[in-house]
């Protein structure tokens, strides 16, 4: 097991982290002012011209579509030019961290969720006709994208729950149901959804759900409203309730094949998933590099915050549960590269649970550092939190990822 960083990854870091300093950090107050700007005129789910106006220059330095792994085609070749940088999960891995330290950071490369997640299922699943038409553009930034699964009315921790319907009608499907939570769905810019619902109710339990492309300009497709995520919207990427009356799209729609939806839902999620965690690890580094500044800088009880036992106790955990989170990432990372995704299922249900829980503990030490200023506007620890909270839901609650742990780990020891 090697978790050596290439010479190609380490480079991407260093020019990846001169770009953030240069462009991305300076620039977060002005993300927060130019929020509030376009909701006074009325235009809050407008994409924001910052993230906008630093996209070219992404793209100039060479730092664009950096996710997508050589084997996202199921084959063993490195990803032509116009499909991404080719680089394995591992090498990526560092390079999501990076990104992850300023949560809008990501989008800024083409490199944020659920694009990239519907990106590479287009890569890995989709038909020639279908990856002219979304790809293509997605490849190049031209529109964003959303991936509908999660309904309202009933628990979705259990996919075969799911009762949204896919029914064929002639040449064409009618699809029918309420998703919620659907990230991304806010943006002007997202044209194009992958929907999973129910073929055939009747087929085996993993066999009655499909996958199918729903363009958002569809007729019967409504945007109810957005979710808040303890108070944020977050505008103008947002987290949609959407109904779908009667929606109509062409039977050739339809990803890889009736009853394929779990296929592909698992073929999608092990990048993805480590994509989040190693995310969240950066934004986890972030918030003990404030709690170390902030609790050098103030004075209680006649001595800095720093110098108090409890403090300098959670500063010691907080070291030490990040690189544990950081170690099991990679190791996730590098058996995806070395084995495949199917391989590294246990490694992936493991860091979807450790990433955000350090992530979560981590960000509230902070706060706790800050004092009241840690849950203000004046700082972004509050909103840090709300990212990594809402992680323990994404992709699978927590409890669903430890059943799966804990049965992999008894089927080891069963006989």
């Amino acid at each position: 097991m090697d978790f050596s960083n290439s010479e190609r990854s380490l480079e991407l870091q260093s020019r990846l982290s001169a770009f953030m300093d240069q462009h991305v950090y300076p620039a977060e107050p002005r993300f927060w002012e130019e929020l509030e700007h376009n909701t006074a005129a009325g235009r809050r789910w407008q994409p924001l011209a910052l993230i906008e106006a630093l996209k070219p220059k992404a793209r100039e330095a060479g730092l664009w579509n950096l996710f997508l792994p050589p084997s996202a085609d199921g084959s063993t070749r490195p990803a032509s030019g116009h499909l991404g940088a080719g680089l394995s999960n591992q090498e990526y891995a560092p390079l999501a961290e990076i990104m992850g330290r300023v949560p809008w950071a990501s989008e800024v490369f083409n490199c944020s969720a659920p694009d990239t997640g519907n990106m590479e299922t287009l890569v890995r699943y989709a038909n020639a006709e279908q990856q002219r038409r979304w790809l293509e553009p997605l490849l190049a930034g031209e529109i964003r994208s959303a991936f509908a699964m999660t309904e309202p009315a009933v628990a979705s921790s259990d996919a075969t729950n799911v009762q949204s319907s896919i029914q064929r009608d002639g040449d064409d499907y009618l699809v029918k149901g309420r998703k919620w939570w659907i990230s991304g769905a806010g943006d002007p810019r997202c044209k194009i959804m992958i929907f999973m619902g129910k073929t055939d109710p009747e087929a085996p339990r993993h066999a009655q759900q499909s996958m199918i492309l729903v363009p958002m300009d569809t007729p019967g497709v409504k945007v109810l409203r957005p979710l808040s995520v303890f108070g944020y919207d977050d505008a103008p990427h947002g987290h949609m309730e959407i109904d779908f009356h009667e929606v109509r799209v062409p039977a050739a729609n339809v990803l890889l094949g009736e009853g394929r939806g779990f296929e592909i839902a698992q073929g999608r999620l092990g990048p993805g998933r480590m994509h989040h965690c190693m995310r969240l690890i950066g934004l986890a580094e972030r918030a003990l590099e404030m709690m170390c500044k902030r609790a050098s800088s103030r004075v209680a009880f006649g001595k800095t915050i720093a110098a108090q036992t409890v403090t300098q106790e959670r500063i010691a955990e907080a070291r030490c549960q990040i690189d544990q989170a950081r170690l099991l990432t990679l190791k996730a990372a590098w058996t995806m590269d070395v084995a495949g995704n199917k391989a590294a299922k246990a490694e992936i249900a493991m860091i979807k649970v450790v990433a955000p829980t350090m992530a979560c503990r981590v960000i509230d030490w902070a706060m706790q550092a800050h004092g009241g200023a840690g849950m203000s506007q004046d700082f972004p620890l509050a909103y840090f939190y709300t990212v990594a909270r809402t992680l323990r839901f994404a992709d699978g609650p927590d409890e669903v990822h430890r059943n799966a742990i804990a049965k992999m780990e008894l089927g080891r020891h069963a006989g």
